[in-house]
């Protein structure tokens, strides 16, 4: 887990930011580690006894862990034993893992388009053209996506980045708009591996946006290669020509 100070975060950061909030108290900590490792559903009574306070308290601080997503709860009978009366109420952890970046990074992301590319390459088709193709499509397949889902209708420039917008907020782009038709990337999510490889990493990020653009059927605005540093290499500005 990694945190830096940043002023935004996106809707995923903000859902992570609260998870680990909830595990900054010690024994909601420490109980939460102890179900993790049971690798079965754990009962009020073993949770409380694993940090050693009382039943009522460690209640209190199960409910706000269910609240926050990271355990699951139901009423089972130990070892699925059913007895006459109301079942016990048992916990166990979700699915949900836990990540925190402040600027946000999604190397999860950029590794699947890498995964992708590696599976769908073809003969005579070089590794990083492949990833361009593979982050282009990408992109125009969420566009169609969105514009299915919204029928916007007709998307000049400045309606067309509002929707962008959102779409690279999500992300982790952090965008800002700095006219009401031109729109900056202030953060790269593929950051610091943008660093090790800039031509295949900022290739990628452009493929993905354009390919946005062509899905979303936005008219008026194409997305170029402007690095600056410390931000996205790619700006979303008025069509040249």
């Amino acid at each position: 887990m990694t945190s830096d100070v940043a002023p935004h975060t996106s809707p995923a950061g903000d859902a992570a930011i609260e998870s680990v909030s909830v595990l900054g108290e010690d024994s909601r900590r420490q109980m939460f580690a102890f179900i993790r490792r049971q690798r079965r559903p754990v009962t009020r009574d073993e949770a409380a006894a694993s940090v050693g306070i009382s039943r009522k308290l460690a209640a209190f601080h199960l409910d706000k862990l269910v609240d926050a997503g990271l355990l699951h709860a139901r009423y089972e009978s130990p070892g699925g034993i059913r007895k006459v009366g109301r079942q016990p109420k048992v916990y166990e952890p979700t699915d949900s893992h836990i990540h925190v970046s402040i600027p946000d990074r999604r190397h999860e992301l950029l590794a699947d388009l890498l995964l992708e590319a590696v599976l769908t390459e073809d003969d005579g088709e070089s590794a990083a053209h492949a990833a361009v193709r593979t982050a282009g499509r990408r992109g125009r397949e969420l566009g169609e996506r969105e514009r299915e889902q919204t029928r916007p209708g007709r998307l000049g420039a400045e309606r067309g980045l509002s929707v962008c917008e959102r779409m690279l907020d999500q992300h982790g782009f952090e965008p800002v708009r700095e006219t009401p038709t031109q729109l900056r990337l202030q953060n790269c999510p593929f950051h610091p591996l943008s660093a090790k490889a800039p031509e295949l990493v900022c290739g990628m990020n452009h493929a993905f946006i354009a390919g946005y653009l062509q899905g979303l059927e936005v008219t008026g605005v194409e997305a170029i290669l402007a690095p600056r540093p410390g931000q996205c290499c790619v700006q979303l500005g008025p069509t040249r020509g």
